[in-house]
């Protein structure tokens, strides 16, 4: 039986999520990391796609993408994880599957949706006890967000764009909002 085409659509986000096959780990150490995040910052622009969060996991990463009409989200997936297999390859001396079937994606449908999920993942190395607050963790997202540091991967999510009039208070009520779990966050 043929796979159902993916629903992709434009002027849009979309949650993306790859896990390694398995649920093993795809990412030995922070250089791998690092590896990823630099194929990601060069095929993101060949596919003209913005990043609006992500999160690295040691098994699996999340992306919350913006696509535009013509964006290629199917190529930049393949085109990442092609050429991140191959870096696996030879420096692990590596064989076989490294990622878990197609990537799953989700149609993200409002902007407390965008902010939910850009909370989940940036989340992910709390839950999974690896830091204590997200800020630690330098392969997501949130220290672009809160922190302010720079980051080439990251266009700033219009969800986020609309918490506040300026930059301190955007990242203030964002800060709140992720790591507070009952926060809830009210657009303006």
């Amino acid at each position: 039986m043929a796979r159902p085409n993916r629903i992709i659509p434009t002027e849009a986000a979309m949650h993306i999520m790859c896990r390694g096959n398995n649920k093993l780990p795809v990412f030995v150490n922070d250089l791998d990391k690092r590896q990823y995040y630099y194929l990601l910052c060069e095929f993101k622009l060949d596919n003209k796609i913005d990043i609006l969060h992500y999160c690295f996991m040691n098994n699996h990463i999340h992306l919350i993408v913006w696509l535009r009409q013509n964006s290629n989200l199917p190529r930049l997936v393949q085109q990442t994880s092609v050429a991140y297999y191959y870096h696996y390859k030879r420096k692990y001396d590596y064989s076989g599957h490294l990622w878990q079937g197609r990537y799953k994606s989700k149609i993200i449908d409002s902007d407390s949706y965008a902010l939910q999920c850009g909370k989940y993942i940036e989340l992910n190395p709390v839950r999974a006890g690896i830091t204590d607050r997200p800020e630690q963790y330098q392969f997501s997202s949130y220290g672009y967000y809160v922190l302010g540091k720079q980051d080439p991967l990251v266009t700033p999510s219009p969800a986020y764009e609309g918490l506040g009039p300026d930059i301190l208070t955007k990242r203030r009520i964002y800060a709140d909002f992720v790591v507070n779990v009952n926060e809830t966050v009210h657009l303006k």
